[in-house]
């Protein structure tokens, strides 16, 4: 339950909405005919996203889900294929789960409170706040990384805000200094403020409307708040893609499982570097006419480094070979692209 305290220093609320009156972003596509299911998109997809990376893709899902029932009846193929790129799939698998419970357990409505969004799929506690103040304009407090920061510095609140001791405390304060009214401009401000003003590194502090009373910058130590996450050797694991050719000029893709790395996405086929690609196309597919390795290529997850070597394999195919089923396609040029991919299969796939 989210608590409804009243701001103990409204000056800090005040502040930060005269700010925003001058300041503030007010044309974003997502406040444009602000809606439960507009705020929630764009939440999604902001999270661990920068907001110029998201517009280009709130947009085009926009035109292609204006509604959540249209999404809700969308296949999932349809779903991440404008996902592709974005990145963390398993938010875009989320919201298509969240969309069908909507539409048919809640008539097509999203909840009106904080306790009953947090029962969606992929919807957190910051994410709820953000829909209840920002599309109904009622008291809620949020706190995305924008928010933490700033509250971090302004209160001096020292640790990495993933551990609970330290995220006990900012939602404290978040939901202290969330005003009863103006919600949706405070909410919208505060991102805002921290996205512009109280950046990661580089603070403007000059320009901010909190500088007097915040305790980080009498100490002259702003970029020390918030804490850092510890650090850790980030490990490194290799692959081999099959770029899998036939002399029809298809290629081959597999759908990988729906949990897990590009959950739901369409690959190539992958080998550890220890398997030989020939031997298992021969097996597989059907004789090889012409295999060869192309340099290799990192890219990074949130956890870690993979990096891939593309194999490119032509192959006449068997009479037996694999066919067209749930897991396997064969694509002719282009098909390809009304699919969900992760972001270096289609880099191969264009460079084809």
């Amino acid at each position: 339950m989210q608590k409804q305290r009243t701001d103990p220093s409204p000056i800090f609320s005040q502040q930060v909405l005269e700010w925003f009156i001058n300041h503030g972003r007010k044309h974003l596509p997502w406040q444009i005919n602000r809606t439960p299911y507009r705020v929630w998109v764009s939440e999604i997809m902001l999270q661990q996203t920068q907001v110029a990376t998201v517009i280009p893709y709130f947009e085009r899902f926009m035109a292609r889900f204006p509604e959540v029932q249209t999404l809700a009846c969308a296949s999932q193929d349809e779903v991440l294929q404008l996902w592709t790129g974005l990145g963390y799939y398993a938010r875009g698998r989320n919201l298509h789960k969240c969309a069908q419970i909507v539409t048919s357990e809640h008539r097509g409505e999203f909840p009106d409170s904080v306790d009953a969004l947090e029962q969606l799929p992929g919807v957190g506690r910051s994410t709820a706040g953000a829909i209840i103040s920002l599309a109904l304009n009622k008291r809620a407090a949020i706190l995305d990384g924008n928010v933490k920061r700033v509250l971090a510095r302004y209160h001096a609140i020292e640790g990495w805000p993933a551990k609970a001791a330290v995220s006990q405390k900012l939602w404290s304060v978040a939901c202290e200094h969330t005003p009863a009214t103006d919600s949706a401009d405070y909410t919208q401000a505060m991102m805002d403020l921290g996205a512009t003003v109280c950046t990661r590194s580089k603070p403007k502090c000059s320009e901010c409307p909190l500088q007097t009373g915040c305790a980080a910058f009498k100490l002259g130590t702003p970029e020390n708040y918030p804490g850092k996450k510890p650090k850790k050797i980030t490990p490194v694991k290799t692959t081999q893609f099959l770029v899998i050719q036939n002399t029809l000029a298809e290629t081959l893709l597999e759908q990988r499982p729906s949990v897990g790395i590009w959950g739901g996405l369409w690959s190539f086929p992958e080998l550890s570097h220890s398997e030989d690609a020939t031997g298992f196309c021969t097996t597989h597919f059907g004789r090889v006419v012409a295999c060869e390795s192309r340099p290799s290529f990192r890219h990074t997850f949130s956890h870690f480094h993979l990096d891939i070597t593309p194999v490119h394999i032509m192959i006449e195919p068997l009479n037996n070979r694999v066919a067209d089923n749930d897991r396997h396609r064969w694509m002719a040029d282009q098909q390809w692209r009304t699919l969900g991919l992760p972001a270096p299969v289609k880099r191969l796939l264009d460079e084809l």
